[in-house]
């Protein structure tokens, strides 16, 4: 986890509230492949709005766009170049992530205490890092989860969960949005869990939007943008 890009304190966001489009409740979002903000310091910025309105995130997630900002912001809707994404048909765990799902006693959960995963999310870190979580984001997700989209993959131990990971599941993508470990590799058997489950189900890429070296760590790729807009639109199975 770690803060928006754009931040608070930043005395660009003024400057850029005034220049990228402000969204309404049934206004379409700009085309991310024509309209995305290039300037590197706020890389693929597409929209704004004053707050998530109802149906959003799903028309969102569905043009490869998703929310991120920070406390006392408006919304801020982004579609970065390059996107970051893993294949479960590819994805390898490595000997010591294998060692750990065996030896370790980690049980993994779908869906046990998701609005515990999103809090455990959107806690602060070790290392003082802030979180973009806060309780719009977390009402929001919450109700995606209530109506079957949102979902949390959990690593259990001794009957606490001590990691996971949640995401929105959308026909053949799932479109990962946080997670955090209290015990030794739990957020990543968490991710084994994930993509053992993706493969069974047919869902060919999984979404983790911008690049950290911990993923990469994790043989995560990088798609240009327009390469992720197609394989998304295929797996949507939409053909325009």
């Amino acid at each position: 986890v770690t803060s928006c890009p754009v931040s608070e304190s930043n005395d660009s966001v003024a400057i850029l509230m005034s220049t990228i489009p402000w969204l309404g409740p049934d206004d379409p979002f700009p085309d991310p492949q024509t309209q995305a903000d290039p300037d590197p310091d706020v890389p693929g910025l597409l929209a704004v709005s004053e707050r998530i309105f109802a149906g959003q995130l799903d028309r969102a997630y569905r043009n490869g766009i998703f929310p991120w900002y920070s406390n006392h912001q408006p919304v801020l809707w982004w579609s970065p170049d390059p996107r970051t994404v893993f294949d479960p048909s590819t994805f390898k765990a490595s000997r010591s992530l294998r060692q750990s799902v065996r030896n370790r006693g980690y049980e993994t959960r779908i869906d046990a205490d998701f609005p515990a995963v999103m809090r455990a999310c959107a806690a602060p870190r070790a290392d003082g890092a802030g979180s973009w979580i806060g309780k719009e984001m977390i009402d929001a997700y919450t109700l995606l989860h209530r109506l079957g989209y949102a979902h949390s993959i959990e690593t259990w131990l001794d009957g606490e969960c001590v990691g996971g990971l949640y995401g929105v599941r959308l026909e053949g993508v799932f479109f990962g949005e946080s997670m955090y470990s209290r015990a030794r590799d739990a957020s990543k058997v968490a991710l084994v869990r994930l993509v053992e489950d993706c493969r069974r189900d047919g869902v060919g890429l999984i979404d983790c939007q911008m690049p950290t070296e911990h993923l990469a760590s994790l043989g995560a790729l990088t798609l240009p943008r327009s390469e992720f807009l197609i394989r998304l639109r295929h797996l949507l199975g939409r053909t325009e």
